[in-house]
This record gives structure tokens, C-alpha cells and sequence, in this order.
């Protein structure tokens, strides 16, 4: 299981998950809770934190949760870490992913089902400063269809 720390404190840090399906919740206390995640559930992960002088962090990782055997990459917040599929940091960035999620959404795919290689791709694209492609349905039946070919 993976493991996704949340806090909220109204306007100084705002940890949120902009999609994920958890198998589990535990709450720690009124700021504080814990999703879970399976092996091979993706996961989007909004942190945001200010101070006195406006915003200090704006970031967002578009995690999989990983199995027990797998190699994995540490993200904050994240035990014991996942495969980071897509990171962005700065507030116009994270905008900007957070329309292409909604993007996603408005074609018709749940965004926790899409294919790992479109958030790969889209970190790829919006690293080099370039307009990330559609999702279109075509290549999420593509990808479902691979799927089916796993273990």
C-alpha cells in the first residue's frame, strides 16, 4: 500500500488529491488524514502553502502507487514513494495541469484510469515548454486493451 498524508490548514497549507480512487482512509485529527492506495492506482497530488508575504509553494505530482518489489521515487507526503509519473511546481504550471485534467475528464475518462504514458508525455511536453496532446478515446481503448496483456 501507499501512503498519502493530507493536511489542511485554511490558507497557510492546502494539501488536496485532484483525482485518486484510496482503498482506505484513516484520519489522524481535524487537519491530519491518510489515504491508501493499491499497487498500480494513480493518484494526483495538489500542495499549496503560504506565509505572511503570499504564496510559498504551489506543486503537483501525478503519482502510481507502487508494489512491494517495485523501484519507486520518494515524493513528499508520498510513503514509501511512487512512480512519479508527472511534477510540476510553480502556481501557472500547476494551472495548466489542472486543465488538462479537466480536459481529460470532459473526453470522458475518469483521469485515474488513463494511460501512465499520456501523464509521462505531458510532463515531457510542458518541460520543454510545448503544448501537451489530447487524450483522445481512441488511445484510451488502445490502452485498455494493453492492459489486459499484464500479469
Amino acid at each position: 500500500m501507499t501512503h498519502v498524508t493530507l493536511v489542511w490548514q485554511e490558507g497557510v497549507r492546502e494539501d488536496w488529491l485532484r483525482f485518486g480512487k484510496p482503498v482506505a482512509e484513516r484520519i489522524i485529527d481535524r487537519r491530519t488524514r491518510i489515504e491508501s492506495y493499491a499497487p498500480r492506482q494513480l493518484f494526483a497530488l495538489a500542495r499549496w502553502a503560504a506565509n505572511d508575504f503570499g504564496t510559498v509553494r504551489s506543486a503537483l505530482d501525478i503519482v502510481r502507487a507502487v508494489g512491494r518489489t517495485e523501484p519507486y521515487t520518494t515524493v513528499p507526503q508520498v510513503d514509501p514513494g511512487g512512480e512519479l509519473l508527472l511534477s510540476v511546481r510553480t502556481w501557472p504550471r500547476v494551472r495548466r495541469v489542472l486543465a488538462l485534467i479537466d480536459a481529460v475528464e470532459a473526453g470522458g475518462t475518469d483521469p485515474c484510469a488513463a494511460a501512465p504514458d499520456y501523464w509521462r508525455h505531458a510532463h515531457n511536453r510542458l518541460a520543454a515548454g510545448l503544448p501537451p496532446r489530447a487524450y483522445a478515446p481512441g488511445r484510451h481503448r488502445v490502452w485498455l486493451r494493453r492492459r489486459k496483456l499484464w500479469p
